[in-house]
């Protein structure tokens, strides 16, 4: 009888096995990242789509009508709040800094003068936009669902004062030399820092508001964690970092030459006190959540770290 047919196979050796295995896994690991990128650009249109002309424009006119209680503004137009924030996010959010003549008000409490801003813009610019305001600035939202934050400092002996996110009183802050300092570490990650602060924001927003850091204290960490950063120069990679280095640096003060950490950083106590213990293991759990995400390669898993109620 004849044998078997006259071809061959390649006896593939176990160390060809794991090589192809380990290809295939990185092909489909480089595919979903790009997927993942993909998404979370999305996220970010979602959050910044903007006409920066239109916001210049009505910026002025905001400017115009407070123009007799403004000694000076300085303008950030980084790309405005996040979605789904109603509070402040940090200075990078604001649309406009306005530094207040506080003489021009009954008495220069934040309260008082967030009052004020919000009567006089009421008046010159209630027919076109929704005017309120919080605990720190005051939000002109348009009839086409834009947003403009308007934030009021004064100046005093010690340098600018801004509303306190936790208190009812003013909290120091140098604005330029906060800007010169996210702009020179965004710029050292490629331009991939500020979106991956919002993005950051966005999960942390997710989170009962009692275990949400304050916006401030976020870009401070931010500019931290990225200090010396040489890996990937994406959101994908970057927004896992984020959480894992934050989850070390919450521990202790923030002692950062811009003066915007001592503001943000006081509310959480002392070194390792048990709300930072806390906190550092929240954030510890959103980074291994991210790289599990990542590793199992679902879609549903980073979205639910954006929408979980």
């Amino acid at each position: 009888m004849g044998g078997s047919g006259g071809g061959s196979y390649t006896d593939w050796s176990s160390e060809s096995l794991t090589e192809a295995v380990r290809e295939g896994r990185e092909k489909s690991a480089a595919e979903f990242e790009v997927q993942l990128s993909a998404y979370l650009s999305e996220l970010l249109s979602s959050f910044n789509d903007r006409d920066t002309a239109l916001v210049r424009e009505r910026l002025d006119v905001a400017k115009n009508a407070l123009q007799d209680e403004l000694d000076a503004s300085l303008d950030q137009l980084y790309g405005g709040s996040v979605a789904k924030h109603t509070y402040i996010d940090g200075l990078s959010d604001i649309d406009s800094l306005l530094i207040i003549n506080g003489s021009k008000f009954e008495d220069n409490r934040p309260a008082t003068i967030l009052s004020g801003m919000e009567a006089i813009l009421l008046e010159q610019l209630g027919d076109v936009a929704k005017v309120e305001h919080g605990r720190m600035a005051v939000t002109l939202t348009y009839k086409d669902g834009m947003c403009i934050q308007l934030l009021p400092a004064i100046r005093t002996e010690e340098g600018l004062k801004v509303p306190s996110c936790r208190h009812e009183g003013w909290s120091h802050i140098d604005p330029t030399a906060f800007r010169s300092e996210l702009t020179k570490r965004n710029d050292q990650c490629g331009g991939k820092l500020i979106p991956t602060i919002k993005l950051a924001k966005a999960v942390i927003a997710t989170l009962p508001e009692q275990h949400r850091l304050s916006g401030y204290h976020v870009e401070s960490l931010a500019i931290a964690a990225f200090r010396g950063y040489d890996g990937v120069k994406t959101t994908a990679a970057m927004l896992p970092h984020f959480f894992e280095r934050a989850k070390t640096l919450i521990g202790s003060p923030i002692k950062d030459k811009t003066g915007q950490s001592v503001h943000v950083d006081e509310y959480l106590g002392p070194e390792n006190s048990e709300v930072r213990q806390y906190l550092a293991r929240l954030l510890g759990n959103l980074a291994k959540r991210m790289t599990n995400a990542s590793a199992s390669q679902s879609k549903a898993q980073w979205e639910a770290l954006f929408f979980s109620e």
